[in-house]
């Protein structure tokens, strides 16, 4: 009887242990998974006073779409998501952010269609390019955030191991969502 009680206290005890390393896996994941989305946001922002430059030397009577995709870079590079300590708060601040600037990069781009030559232009193309290619990116890396957090969420969820995660205060985390009226879900027409 002895053995089989110790048998059973030494099985909970390394399912316990193995729980916690995996919720501190998945938190770790998740974290790192921000960091992604946060590099390629950077990479955006950098990239969009190159692009407002080139086509401001084309368009410069457009200047209140330059202030405006000018502004809409400077609030979201001010929000600011601790990845230690991620709210949905912050989660919420930085897509309403990241939805404007979508919004008046698209009105940039719809000026571009006035201009043939800037259109036509290398410089231009190459940042169009990179722009696009950034944007693939930060979508690839809100997927791989949000599975990470399903998967740390699942966990919290599921039994025995929420037992375990509430016990050592693991939290369920947000998804990087989309607002549900935001313009960014709404494709923006581009033909150059």
């Amino acid at each position: 009887m002895g053995v089989i009680l110790v048998g059973i206290i030494v099985a909970v005890v390394l399912y316990v242990i193995f729980a916690y390393n995996k919720f501190v896996t998945l938190t770790q994941r998740a974290k790192e998974a921000w960091a992604d989305i946060d590099v390629q946001l950077k990479r955006r922002y950098d990239l969009i006073p190159n692009l407002v430059e080139t086509v401001r030397g084309y368009a410069s009577h457009e200047r209140e779409t330059f202030d405006a995709v000018t502004s809409a870079r400077a609030t979201a590079t001010q929000v600011h998501v601790d990845p230690t300590g991620i709210t949905p708060e912050q989660i919420a601040a930085m897509a309403g952010a990241e939805a404007s600037l979508t919004q008046s990069l698209g009105r940039l781009l719809a000026v571009a269609e006035n201009y043939p030559d800037l259109k036509a232009n290398t410089n231009f193309l190459e940042l169009q390019r990179e722009l696009s290619d950034t944007e693939n990116k930060i979508q690839a890396a809100r997927r791989f955030f949000n599975g990470n957090v399903r998967d740390l969420n699942i966990a919290l969820q599921s039994f025995p191991s929420n037992l375990v995660g509430k016990q050592f205060g693991f939290k369920a985390e947000e998804y990087f969502e989309i607002e549900e009226n935001s313009v960014e879900r709404e494709p923006v027409k581009v033909s150059l």
